[in-house]
């Protein structure tokens, strides 16, 4: 049976170039060559019969088909996650503070806390969004356990680090008019992002002009999607069907590169460890300290 042929290890893999949108990516985090992965996701394409990739001018996203099977391995691998954690789990019971930044908090990381919820129901979570000044104020305040935010915002050693592309972007029908200012779409005042935005645009001597402001990403995703302006945002949170990645050739700079780390204090319950434990196993743009 087919089935039986697509292991979770597979299934593993596929889930993360959807995620990451680069095979390169994923071979370098998972410490295999790029031809050694591109087979692996042909023989899934072949297994099954369906092209489950298309490519563009910055990746792979998945087709209509491979979209489905994301949502299905998704939901397979978070119960095969969340039955080896329920065997192998002590009775742990508590709660643990958890900030994420709000740039961050779309898929990915509501995704790893359902995780964490399922594996460890007794576990109560306190989970604050916050933009990232503001999160970093509330670990400056010991007012957090576990935080994933901007390196730049805190003082100390992170558990993991990873690099986030921000890239910019515009609805699928919008060109932007070289004659005029770029209308821009960004995070409210204060926002590293939208400094870096400015900077950037400042740098290259580019005119713009921010036309609409929010603290939500998914407000800021909505702006972009009907034309209200540019943004800034990581590859999960764009689109595909609504918005594409703008390339120099439009007027905008190179993709710009933010540092991101999984903090924890230093005295940790067992509730913050599990929590940790579960946070890097559904992150896959972290790499395993």
């Amino acid at each position: 049976m087919i089935a039986e042929q697509i292991g979770l290890d597979l299934l593993r893999t596929y889930v993360a170039v959807c995620r990451q949108g680069s095979l390169s990516k994923v071979a370098a985090q998972t410490g295999r060559t790029q031809s050694a992965l591109s087979m692996q996701m042909r023989r899934l394409e072949d297994l099954l019969g369906r092209h489950l990739f298309q490519r563009t001018g910055r990746g792979v996203v998945p087709t209509a088909e491979g979209e489905l099977l994301l949502g299905y391995a998704t939901r397979i691998l978070a119960l095969g996650d969340e039955a080896v954690a329920r065997l192998r789990q002590k009775e742990i019971s508590g709660g643990v503070r958890i900030g994420l930044a709000e740039e961050l908090a779309t898929a990915t990381l509501p995704a790893a806390l359902g995780r964490l919820h399922r594996a460890y129901p007794e576990i109560r979570l306190d989970v604050v969004v916050e933009h990232s000044v503001a999160l970093g104020r509330l670990w400056g305040e010991d007012g957090l356990d576990i935080m994933i935010g901007p390196t730049s915002v805190v003082v100390a050693d992170a558990v993991a680090s990873w690099t986030v592309e921000l890239q910019w972007v515009a609805a699928a029908d919008h060109a932007p008019d070289p004659d005029r200012p770029l209308d821009l779409v960004a995070f409210t005042a204060p926002c590293l992002w939208r400094q870096r935005m400015l900077d950037a645009l400042a740098a290259t001597g580019r005119e713009h002009r921010v036309t609409f402001t929010s603290q939500s990403v998914t407000a800021l995703q909505a702006a972009v999607e009907n034309g209200l302006g540019i943004g800034l945002l990581p590859p999960e949170s764009v689109r595909a069907a609504t918005m594409r990645v703008l390339k120099p050739s439009a007027g905008v700079p190179e993709p710009l590169a933010a540092q991101y780390g999984l903090y924890a204090r230093d005295r940790r319950t067992p509730v913050v460890e599990a929590a940790i434990g579960v946070l890097l196993e559904g992150l896959p743009a972290i790499p395993r300290p």
